[in-house]
This record gives C-alpha cells, structure tokens and sequence, in this order.
C-alpha cells in the first residue's frame, strides 16, 4: 500500500514591516532608551489665519498619529501671535478639519495664553546677550541673510549694550515706535546653512503680540 507524504500545513506570512520615517524612528529609540519615561506626546500648531491645505492634512496624520500609535497624546495649539488680525471661524474651521480626519486633542492651547511668559524669556534672552534689538527693515534682513551658497553678514546694530536693548523693548512693548521700524532678533549663526536659522526675527511676535483674542 502507498502512503501518500501529508501536505505541509500553511503558515501565515509575515506581516509587511510597517512603513517608517526619521520622526517614527527617533520616538522607537527614545521609547527604548526610557527618554521622557516613556510618554510620547505630541502637538499640531495651526496658524488660525486661513483654511488647511494638503500639507496641514499630513502634518494631522503624522502628529496624531505617532501619538495614537504609542498611547500617548497630542494638543491642539493654535499659533495666534497677532489675534487681532485672526477669525474664530478659521479656529473652528481647523478644529472640525482635525475630527474629520478622526483625530480628538487632549488639550486646546493658544499661543497668546502665553505672551506674559514669552516676553519674559525675550527679555532673559536680551540679558544674557543672545537676542537684540534691530532697526533694519525687512529688505536689509532678508539681504543680510545671504544665499543658499554664501553666507549672511551680521546687523550693524547686533552688538548693542544690553541696556539699550532693553530700553528698546520696553519702549517697542509700549507702542512708542512706528510698527515694522525695529524687530527683536535672537543671535545666532549668520553662517548657518539653515538660512532660517540666521539671526531670526521670530522671537519678535511673541515678544510684542496684541492680548488674546479670548479675553
């Protein structure tokens, strides 16, 4: 009698290793390492002055994502550094963009709930000689910047006495100059590669910004 060889059982095919990036994998470390404990949390800051696009729609996913992916959490936090100029109908607008792609934030933050502690940190920043007060307008900024090959040249006022940075400041603070003649600028690297990174202003829109448009 001929005994015919059994079939080999199946076995379920590997999972295909889920798709990754440099973000995903700095998170995988850092949870390896106990970096932050363990707790991955993670925030979408909208500008609340127009409608989201395509590439909001990917920031969401990756954002709310990563959170969901490793039990952790994500707020909401809308980057309203000049409220007078902002519409509650884009913040709601956001807000309903956000569940309609299936994500919930556990916390809602608005920028300008921090304008006290933001102008705080520009002025500790000014005492310990990183950040200055500059008259140049926007054209002799961007100039000064350089290019993607050359580097920027520093602000003739850069190296201003603490003093009268601070003086200035108060006096930018308290409305006494016509807006867009002076800027708060943080010193960094005129030589970075990152042009961004070459002395920014940004520090200047926290610094000065209008009371929340909640209040």
């Amino acid at each position: 009698m001929t005994v015919s060889n059994p079939k080999p059982e199946k076995t379920a095919a590997p999972e295909p290793a889920r798709p990754s990036n440099f973000i995903r994998d700095t998170v995988i470390e850092d949870l390896k390492t106990g970096k932050y404990q363990g707790r991955v949390w993670t925030r979408f800051p909208p500008e609340p002055n127009g409608y989201l696009h395509i590439g909001h729609a990917k920031a969401i996913c990756l954002d709310f994502g990563l959170a969901d992916e490793f039990g952790g959490g994500t707020n909401l936090r809308f980057d309203d550094t000049n409220p007078e100029k902002e519409e509650t109908e884009y913040v709601e607008s956001i807000m309903a963009d956000v569940k309609w792609l299936g994500f919930e934030w556990e916390g809602l933050h608005y920028a300008s709930d921090y304008f006290q502690q933001l102008h705080d940190w520009a002025v500790q920043l000014i005492r310990a000689g990183k950040a200055y007060v500059d008259d140049l307008s926007a054209e002799e900024i961007r100039k000064h910047r350089g290019t993607l090959t050359e580097p920027g040249k520093e602000s003739p006022y850069r190296h201003r006495p603490v003093e009268e940075n601070l003086d200035l400041f108060a006096r930018m603070k308290a409305g006494e100059f016509p807006d867009g003649t002076r800027v708060l600028r943080a010193k960094i690297d005129m030589a970075s590669p990152n042009l961004n990174m070459r002395d920014p202003r940004d520090v200047q829109d926290f610094a000065c910004g209008a009371p929340s448009h909640r209040e």
